[in-house]
């Protein structure tokens, strides 16, 4: 059963109780014609009246309301509204849609239903509600149940493929070229499988019909915007639910539109894969007829002909045919695979490790930068890690036909650079002033690559 289908056997009605007891909105419609009444308020706007007149307009009845422009500053609008035995009064806006707070609506009689609804929900259940996230169903039924078995799977396949089989004999030869500290996080392989964490991508969401929260197991009440759901994989909850869901979303390739310009770590787990299927198609396809290709990396390709390969990639998927029958020319391969990791939302070398790896760069003596970039690239997530790991394996073999190809780390570091890293900030002048830097730190993962994965 799809994620997003599914419905836990015990839905928790209380709050979904409470929602139908709520008061009803009551427009009280002013007699007269008000001059000057805006065009997005109906009768049940009065005009410039006092607090006090509103107040004894509603009368004393639960749930009735009416709007008014401000005495103190005309031009400002304000909903008055009665609950709980008092008038509560809200600076009213419009901006095509009415709204109070965050959420926005498409009537006033909306607003005040949605209204009447949360205050009547926080009051008579806030103790309810800020214990709901203390046990949750989450574990036991629902979403993380129906993918346990899926992960299980995808754990058992992938158990050793994220790891060098000889990576002890490999670095035997190579560890003297850096201090113990590196040389024992070395020998420590790194732990990546690709069953790779994720973080869900919520958002908020408009629920029609009644919905409850896939974590608490409670009614998701209000009239929209009633919760998040994650653009993802569909999994629906409170907002303040989101904050305890555990980092396991499985992305469901029905809802991955496209390859390129999708998140690295979105797409990996979408396709059960290691690395993006991109990456290795290209790569495969570059190491079997063009790695004696002279400028490799630095000669561009036809850029239409680089959409193409784009295009193909977002439709096909792992099926795009990026065969020498198709384009002969090996350029255009790298040009696609370069443009995939310019289109990453979130680079290869992420914006969290930017600053670090520009620092570690810096660092005048070789040893201890060498260390710093060791100590900065156990910090990318686990699929950006194994995706740079690949590409500098494959960069190492383009240096090593550097005869026929003219292409050595130090050029590719400055091709891969600013392809790879990009600074948080969108600052031109940063970019400039970090072109050496980000080459250094490329030029240092290809000639070390053997040390640092």
């Amino acid at each position: 059963m799809d994620a997003e289908e599914y419905q836990p056997p015990i839905w928790k009605s209380y709050l979904y109780q409470l929602q139908q007891e709520a008061p009803r909105p009551k427009r009280i419609i002013c007699p007269r014609e008000v001059e000057n009444r805006p065009k997005y308020y109906g009768r049940e706007f009065h005009g410039i009246i006092s607090r006090e007149q509103a107040d004894e307009l509603l009368g004393g009845v639960e749930g009735a309301y009416i709007l008014r422009e401000s005495q103190r500053q005309p031009g400002c609008y304000t909903l008055a509204l009665r609950f709980g035995n008092q008038t509560l009064n809200y600076r009213l806006f419009h901006d095509g849609k009415h709204f109070v707070g965050e959420k926005r609506f498409e009537s006033i009689h909306d607003l005040v239903t949605d209204g009447l609804i949360t205050l009547y929900i926080e009051t008579k259940a806030a103790e309810y509600i800020s214990k709901m996230t203390t046990n949750p169903i989450y574990e036991h039924i629902g979403y993380a149940t129906l993918l346990r078995e899926k992960v299980s799977r995808r754990l058992s396949r992938s158990k050793n493929e994220s790891r060098r089989a000889n990576v002890t004999n490999e670095e035997h030869t190579s560890v003297e070229k850096i201090s113990s500290l590196v040389r024992r996080a070395a020998l420590t392989h790194n732990d990546n499988h690709f069953n790779y964490e994720k973080t869900h991508n919520f958002k908020v969401h408009t629920f029609r019909g009644p919905h409850w929260c896939e974590y608490c197991a409670n009614f998701m009440w209000g009239l929209i915007a009633q919760g998040v759901r994650c653009s993802d994989c569909g999994l629906n909850v409170h907002k303040q639910c989101s904050k305890h869901v555990p980092n396991d979303c499985q992305p469901d390739l029905k809802r991955i539109k496209k390859v390129y310009c999708c998140d690295l770590t979105t797409l990996v787990k979408a396709h059960n894969t290691q690395r993006p299927m991109v990456v290795d198609i290209c790569i495969r396809e570059i190491e079997a007829r063009g790695l004696k290709s002279e400028g490799l990396y630095r000669v561009s390709g036809f850029t239409e002909h680089i959409e193409d390969v784009k295009m193909a990639f977002d439709r096909d998927g792992e099926k795009a045919d990026i065969s020498a029958s198709i384009y002969p020319d090996i350029n255009i391969i790298t040009g696609a695979l370069k443009l995939y990791f310019r289109d990453l939302p979130i680079p290869l070398i992420t914006y969290d490790t930017y600053s670090k790896f520009i620092e570690a760069a810096k660092i005048s003596n070789a040893d201890e930068r060498l260390e710093a970039v060791h100590e900065v690239l156990l910090l990318l997530p686990p699929a950006h890690y194994e995706t740079l790991r690949y590409l500098m394996i494959h960069l190492k073999k383009v240096t090593m036909n550097e005869k026929d190809n003219l292409m050595n780390a130090e050029n590719l570091g400055i091709v891969f650079g600013p392809t790879l890293m990009r600074p948080p900030e969108d600052s031109t002048l940063t970019t400039l002033h970090d072109m050496r830097y980000q080459k250094l730190i490329v030029q240092i993962l290809i000639e070390n690559e053997d040390v640092l994965f």
